[in-house]
């Protein structure tokens, strides 16, 4: 029997272990993506530029991903990255980028990148499909700014009203905005926010439930179903959202306050103080949510010093914010 374990032993030490690298993940992330399972390929592409953070090439297939689902600005942010990482060794990037601006009704934008695209590539593998974009877009140029400014506007008003809890006051911009811009899907989030607010609570589950049905990785959707399910004492779908949660990381800065607030009002208070530390404050502080749940979030993991802190600078920064009570106390 020793024998055998020794012969066993001196045979398994030879064998040389499988350790994943980036190229194995890319590789399952194609395969995934070619046969249309778009989730599966998000995880896994995900992987792979995490395994190389530095491979433009696993980041542009990535926002391809993105790009499918309907994530239009993330994908974008990938691709700024490699161009400005790498120069005109990605070219193809531009054209990629000019398609997701026009997805998102950013027709000026959209316009520059497809031109300069069509500039450093006459000939190029998406000439064509960019000369296409381009016909599409010929529009009047005022027209356009007065589409990207109504846009801008809209978002600024309800930005405004959601942040003030006016809920009834934003509502039926946020309907007028997704009719006049069906690509901006976030807005659809919000109506469900506003919806639940407003007592219609089981109309605003069932709208998000659907959006789910459509994405079926949305993080805005999660980040309502967990609000949603935790307030109405749903414990198991809450369960289901909320664990699911807490191992994302989004990138963008906004996505991130958005989880940490999510995080704060589903009662996750030590992981939410966390992901609001590692926020960059001057990009968030328009935001009064910022100030009501990190300052709450602060309370309850028994850092009062800092809640009153965080809750006076916010009241000074945004005066409405003083006709409220401290979160603590409601």
């Amino acid at each position: 029997m020793q024998h055998v374990k020794s012969k066993l032993k001196k045979q398994t030490s030879n064998v040389i272990p499988f350790i994943p690298n980036g190229d194995f993940y890319f590789t399952k992330g194609v395969q995934a993506f070619k046969q249309r399972k778009f989730e599966l390929a998000l995880k896994w592409m995900k992987k792979a530029v995490e395994a190389a953070p530095d491979n433009p090439l696993f980041q542009c297939q990535l926002s391809v991903v993105y790009t499918e689902i309907g994530l239009y600005q993330e994908a974008n942010q990938l691709l700024t990255n490699v161009v400005e990482t790498m120069g005109d060794d990605y070219i193809d990037c531009y054209y990629l980028i000019a398609n997701n601006y026009a997805h998102l009704g950013l027709m000026n934008d959209a316009k520059k990148y497809a031109r300069h695209y069509l500039d450093k590539e006459p000939d190029g593998d998406f000439s064509e499909e960019a000369f296409a974009l381009l016909e599409l877009l010929k529009m009047d140029e005022d027209e356009w700014d007065l589409i990207e400014d109504d846009l801008l506007i809209y978002q600024e008003t309800i930005f405004n009203y959601m942040e003030n809890l006016e809920w009834e006051k934003a509502l039926p911009l946020l309907e007028e905005l997704t009719m006049l811009f069906p690509e901006h899907k976030i807005s659809k989030h919000d109506i469900a926010q506003c919806l639940f607010r407003l007592g219609k609570k089981e109309e605003a589950i069932q709208m998000e439930l659907d959006l789910l049905n459509e994405e079926s990785h949305a993080l805005f959707s999660s980040m309502n179903l967990a609000v949603f399910y935790y307030e109405e004492g749903i414990e198991h779908e809450y369960e289901s959202f909320i664990s699911a949660l807490l191992n994302i990381y989004p990138i963008h800065e906004h996505q991130k306050l958005r989880l940490a607030t999510t995080l704060a009002q589903t009662g996750q208070y030590h992981e939410a103080y966390k992901r609001y530390k590692s926020l960059v404050k001057g990009m968030v502080t328009s935001h009064l949510s910022y100030y009501r749940w990190f300052s709450l979030a602060s309370y309850q993991i028994g850092n009062k010093q800092k809640a009153h802190q965080i809750w006076e600078e916010g009241c000074l920064k945004h005066p409405n914010l003083q006709k409220e009570s401290a979160p603590w106390l409601i």
